[in-house]
């Protein structure tokens, strides 16, 4: 669909189109009054952004409530598009193994069919429907897309996308937290997810990290258990975490301090988090590269969409499972080596114990390398960018990853007859060339737009989500 259209295009719920369960309807107001503010095509979308939620936002700009109205419809035509593809992503992340789809979804976030006006109030607290002679008149029905307009903060510098933002808020969105409760999908602490593991989610860990989980559950149960286990599960304290330490000893498991364990601990749990949370799934509709629209997945069956063979479909979770955990290892190791390339340079050996700093500053303060080098004690901006590297530390964790999946994928492929027999010609090359087509679409490739950014650039990527991970860890 071409980009602005999407500002006078509702996504709405369809009982005509049962298959995909939503259809995209023509707004003419929204069509007319976008086409009369932007009528040069080559406005950059960033600047249609701006301009329609300055008006739409800013009650201190002088103009009609009809006009803001106006704005903000066009708006709301635009974050139906997230708002969608959320629902489809949680739809996804559960595979087959539950009792409801995507379509189950709508109802509670496509809520907006476009035909009436809405502005805020003087505080930007409530949202305002204008009657048919344009004045403001309360609501007690709240539309979804409003409210995600009227919580954006599009004036700081630190805030994400509104594409990003409106797919957070329906994620987030309590009505469908409390809908996915109802299955048994809720949010927990990593201490919850430990204690909470089943066999099945067992199964798909390293012998070591099963045998981490299972001296967990020997001491933290016990605990729970002999405390009633009855509330929050709280975080393990050090006598748990000694006690864990010893246990792991008797089965020739080494870590090092109870600070270690609880590290080793929190990223089991993040392995266990993907049975439980959306963040790593394929959605069932995609960006095309070459026109940026979504489209449906060429891969999935058409008579059959909403499900995937069941092998397909585990060896997809295991797929999004060991890809996390390679990133992460990934990261660790490559930050480990950069660390020890500097430490053995005569030039850059002083500043080694500031990369770790450095690269915080870049990644979550949005920092660019000519203003953290001072910071560090570099001279210049070519000092900083050879200190700190973003690029080349992203070419190698992306190495480490392919690396590491490579064998995991390779075997499991092969155990369900996904793959061809590795004897054929050329087969293993096709195979890394697969996982790299993969791992770039799923992380790479939005993580090395991010460093070629200007100023002001927002770090919102799932290899800068896992680098902010690493720093709260190692902090």
């Amino acid at each position: 669909m071409e980009t602005s259209s999407r500002y006078w295009k509702i996504c709405q719920i369809s009982l005509t189109h049962e298959r995909a369960g939503y259809e995209y309807r023509s707004l003419p107001l929204a069509q007319e009054f976008f086409q009369t503010q932007f009528s040069d095509s080559s406005t950059a979308q960033n600047s249609i952004q701006t301009t329609l939620l300055s008006q739409f936002q800013a009650p201190e700009v002088a103009i009609a409530p009809t006009q803001s109205a106006q704005a903000g419809l066009c708006l709301r035509c635009n974050v139906s598009y997230p708002i969608l593809k959320a629902c489809q992503k949680i739809d996804n992340s559960y595979g087959g193994d539950k009792q409801f789809t995507y379509h189950d979804l709508l109802p509670f976030v496509l809520n907006d069919d476009g035909k009436e006006l809405f502005i805020f109030s003087s505080d930007g607290k409530t949202q305002l429907k204008l009657d048919s002679s344009g004045n403001p008149q309360p609501t007690t029905f709240k539309t979804f897309t409003v409210e995600v307009l009227r919580t954006f903060k599009s004036d700081s510098p630190s805030s994400m996308s509104l594409d990003n933002w409106a797919f957070l808020q329906t994620k987030q969105y309590p009505e469908l937290k409390k809908f996915l409760s109802e299955f048994g999908f809720q949010h927990h602490s990593d201490w919850s997810l430990l204690n909470r593991a089943r066999p099945k989610q067992l199964e798909q860990l390293s012998e070591r990290d099963r045998l981490l989980v299972e001296a967990f559950h020997a001491v933290y149960r016990r605990d729970r258990r002999q405390q009633s286990g009855v509330g929050k599960c709280p975080d393990p304290n050090t006598a748990q975490l000694s006690e864990i330490r010893l246990q792991l000893e008797k089965q020739c498991i080494v870590i090092s301090t109870p600070i270690a364990v609880l590290k080793a601990l929190k990223q089991v749990a993040q392995q266990l988090r993907q049975h439980d949370i959306w963040s790593y799934r394929t959605p069932l509709e995609v960006q095309n590269v070459e026109s940026g629209n979504y489209e449906l997945r060429y891969d999935l069956p058409a008579h059959a969409l909403d499900e995937l063979d069941g092998e397909q479909q585990e060896f997809l979770e295991f797929l999004q499972q060991r890809l996390q955990l390679a990133l992460a290892q990934a990261i660790e190791q490559g930050i480990a080596a950069h660390l020890m390339q500097l430490e053995k340079s005569r030039k850059y050996a002083q500043f080694a114990s500031s990369f770790v700093s450095g690269l915080q500053r870049y990644y979550c303060e949005g920092m660019s390398l000519r203003e953290i080098g001072p910071q560090l004690g570099m001279s210049s901006w070519d000092q900083a960018r050879r200190v700190l590297n973003p690029g080349e530390l992203l070419s190698q964790v992306r190495a480490l990853t392919v690396q590491q999946l490579f064998d995991q994928i390779l075997k499991k492929a092969q155990s369900y007859g996904l793959v061809s027999d590795a004897s054929e010609p050329g087969y293993l090359k096709t195979l890394a060339e697969q996982i790299e087509a993969f791992i770039d679409a799923e992380i790479f490739a939005e993580a090395a737009t991010e460093i070629k950014a200007g100023k002001n650039r927002l770090m919102n990527s799932v290899y800068a989500q896992q680098l902010k991970l690493y720093f709260k860890q190692n902090a």
